[in-house]
């Protein structure tokens, strides 16, 4: 399995009165996540099957990938949380999307590549993308790819 782990793009500043849950993306996230998408297009990506957290910001990351999406998108929890088998085992696909938050998927990223979950964290930017490979299952993935968003923006251009 190909596994691309992407964290979601910038969204607004969250608000006194407002729950996490419902932060949305800003206009400038947007915006710089088109430039994400475009690089990664650039590059030949596409997915079967894209996972994304509930999160607002999230579902509407996932939602900017959509051409880049020849399968299936859904909705799983287990991406609002720190990584853990439930995860692993709902993925099913050749070329698998996942949209989440830090630092679970950070976690995610050293577990699938290590093994270990006290493993230090990968420090994903938002709209940061990483490239797995293998079986998705803990220690069983190398990583093939760490792209910045700044530089798949410039590969979009």
């Amino acid at each position: 399995m190909k596994l691309y782990l992407i964290r979601h793009a910038i969204a607004e500043e969250a608000q006194p009165d407002q729950p996490d849950a419902a932060r949305a993306l800003s206009a400038e996230g947007i915006a710089r996540f088109k430039g994400v998408v475009r690089g990664l297009k650039r590059l030949g990506v596409t997915f079967d099957h894209l996972y994304h957290s509930p999160l607002l910001r999230a579902v509407q990351t996932a939602d900017l990938l959509v051409g880049l999406l020849e399968g299936k998108s859904q909705v799983t929890p287990h991406l609002a949380t720190e990584p853990g088998p439930e995860l692993l085992q709902e993925l099913y696909g050749e070329t698998v999307a996942l949209v989440g938050h830090e630092p679970w998927l950070g976690q995610l990223c050293a577990w699938l590549l290590t093994g270990q979950k006290e493993a230090s964290s990968f420090p994903f930017k938002k709209g940061g993308v990483a490239l797995l490979q293998g079986s998705p299952h803990p220690g069983q993935m190398q990583l093939l790819g760490f792209w910045s968003p700044k530089l798949l923006r410039h590969l979009g251009e």
